[in-house]
């Protein structure tokens, strides 16, 4: 290693050359970070230490997508042995059957499943399947709702007050700059839980819409379950209406053994899976309804959606996330939300002793912290402006190098099997320092006050 690594970090070193030739440095700005980001070495279970040698408790776990943490053994091994079968084939593999084996007895609802790369092409396969079963242009979606990267999906992801609009009637927002405008006049907006307002917004376009989109645990929205009443009204309005309800359990698939929807008593048409689904690797998958799913199938004469993509299940990643969904069974599903349930407590305990106005919402094995003292039940109540923002990036990064903790940046955490008491008892103490370190700040920032 050249002598400029040991003049400076080396991470802001590698930083410098990495500027060089991707922008911005990261090809994920979920890593990017000011004045730069670390660069890690090794990882194992709940634990990831970087190349300056420090070693911090994950609590991100990859955006949500490492059930069972870092280079758990028994994916180890499986992957190992398939790497040395082959990697990717023009041929089909019984790894793929097998997995698709697996989550289809998982979920009832999951008739007939395809495999893509990512949870944003699951949902772009499951928002453009719509399309073709219904012959309808456009999409409804949740104000605030995080989808993935797809034109469609990600209108009004960052919508802001000054552009939101009234609530009820919420513009369609560009995420990217060039966004055209028919994309947007083809993703209707709805207020997320606000049945009234949501199904008046929907009967204004009901036979143009192809799919209602829904995330039922939205992160960006605030990580607030869809209440029962809301999501039986959706499935309700789609039958009656010709259109057809699509989950979005990319992240939420982690809840229950059958996803966030084991809770409902109503089953979406198409389900998009991603994150958990990959033991560790590229993955997504789109599933749901048999009548809906055959307009893929290129031996039907009326063949409606040709799909096709080069890793598509790949047999690495079905081999990962077959073993990791094989660990992941109801018991230790039980234990990972239990484990879950019992940080929040103590989180609640350290919040009332630094008496400091935060709240928490969640489910399952996810929750999020609010600089508010009620949790917020809307995209319009999380939202964050610009002072908020900027405090709970200090905040993060007390966490991050005077605790040694990784957190998602929204103040998220993403739990895994492989996880203890002993890393919740780290967790709640240093979230009573940091409340107690920050609290005229958190004070100043609350709603209320301004």
């Amino acid at each position: 290693m050249s002598e400029r690594y040991h003049s400076q970090h080396k991470s802001e070193a590698l930083y410098e050359e990495a500027r060089q030739l991707i922008p911005g440095g990261v090809s994920r700005n979920t890593v990017f970070h000011r004045p730069y980001p670390h660069y890690v070495k090794h990882a194992n279970g709940a634990y990831v230490t970087d190349i300056e040698g420090t070693e911090r408790i994950d609590f991100a776990n990859n955006m949500a997508s490492l059930i069972h943490g870092h280079a758990f053994p028994p994916i180890v091994e499986g992957v190992t042995d398939q790497i040395k079968k082959g990697t990717a084939f023009t041929i089909a593999t019984e790894a793929e059957l097998d997995f698709a084996r697996l989550l289809c007895n998982r979920a009832p609802g999951f008739e007939k499943i395809r495999f893509v790369n990512s949870g944003t092409e699951a949902v772009m396969a499951m928002i453009k399947a719509s399309r073709a079963f219904t012959g309808r242009p456009k999409i409804a979606k949740a104000e605030g709702a995080y989808h993935g990267t797809y034109d469609f999906a990600e209108v009004s992801q960052k919508a802001k007050p000054e552009n939101w609009g009234d609530i009820d009637q919420p513009r369609s927002v560009p995420v990217a700059a060039g966004t055209p405008q028919h994309v947007l006049d083809d993703v209707i907006v709805f207020p997320y839980n606000d049945i009234e307002r949501t199904l008046a917004l929907l009967n204004q376009h009901a036979d143009e819409i192809a799919c209602v989109l829904i995330d039922p645990v939205p992160h960006r929205v605030g990580l607030v379950q869809g209440n029962d009443e809301f999501i039986e009204a959706l499935y309700k309005w789609t039958r009656e209406n010709g259109a057809l309800l699509a989950f979005d359990e990319v992240v939420t698939f982690r809840i229950n053994y059958s996803g966030a929807q084991e809770r409902y008593s109503v089953k979406p048409d198409l389900t998009a899976l991603g994150k958990i689904i990959g033991g560790g690797f590229p993955v997504g998958a789109f599933t749901g309804r048999s009548d809906v799913m055959k307009i893929l199938d290129p031996a039907e004469k009326n063949w409606l959606f040709p799909h096709s993509g080069t890793f598509s299940a790949n047999p690495v990643s079905m081999v990962a996330g077959r073993i990791a969904l094989e660990h992941f069974d109801r018991d230790s599903v039980k234990q990972i939300n239990a484990l879950t349930q019992t940080a929040i407590d103590q989180i609640n305990e350290a919040i009332q002793t630094a008496d400091v106005p935060v709240s928490i919402t969640g489910a399952g094995s996810m929750f999020r912290l609010h600089l508010r003292e009620t949790p917020p039940t809307t995209f319009r109540e999380a939202y964050q402006d610009k002072e908020t923002g900027e405090l709970i990036k200090r905040m993060l990064d007390y966490l991050f190098y005077e605790e040694n903790l990784i957190m998602i940046n929204t103040m998220a955490c993403m739990f895994s099997t492989v996880m203890a008491q002993k890393e919740v008892d780290v967790l709640s103490s240093a979230m009573l320092n940091m409340f107690r370190q920050f609290k005229p700040e958190i004070e100043r920032v609350q709603p209320t006050s301004k």
